[in-house]
């Protein structure tokens, strides 16, 4: 009975050391936000930062080294921590400058455009058909036949969109 009793008394120890193990493996968004904020230069809603607060309801497992913050693409940047796998995108607030000048759009729905790829020594093009609306600079949706996948390419010019490098 005492061994019964002494085995409950050390299985419920160990859950309840295992349960505090738990609560303190989790990556702290407070900080992470911070250390983003300032490598972005911009607070949260302010031009060129995060949109919104970083979700406080995320239990992303604690990074064993610094995360990794990539460069902005689609008006996110991405937060990872390549040891253990995980990411999340957080959303970025326009410039203002962005915002403020709205150009003309050049490309419309349906428009057959040329899509280029290429490299600094080569370049290659084929003929597509732009799913979006899209002013010079913008990225838009554009497919070389109907059954293709989708590819993002950004509008050039009347005519003229690009594959980003």
């Amino acid at each position: 009975m005492t061994t019964t009793v002494f085995r409950h008394l050390l299985l419920t120890t160990a859950l309840a050391a295992t349960s505090a193990g738990h609560a303190q493996a989790f990556q702290n968004i407070d900080q992470l936000e911070t250390v983003l904020v300032s490598a972005l230069g911009a607070g949260v809603g302010e031009p060129g930062g995060p949109t919104a607060p970083i979700d406080r309801r995320l239990k992303l497992a604690q990074c064993p080294q610094a995360p990794v913050f990539d460069a902005p693409v689609l008006g996110a940047v991405a937060v990872r921590c390549a040891s253990l796998g995980w990411r999340i995108r957080v959303p970025l607030s326009r410039s203002l400058t962005v915002t403020a000048v709205r150009e003309e759009t050049v490309i419309r729905k349906g428009d057959p455009v040329e899509l280029i790829a290429g490299g600094r020594f080569f370049e290659v093009s084929t003929q597509a058909v732009a799913e979006q609306d899209g002013a010079p600079g913008a990225r838009i949706r554009v497919r070389s036949t109907p059954k293709a996948a989708p590819v993002f390419a950004e509008v050039v010019r009347a005519g003229l969109v690009r594959i980003p490098d």
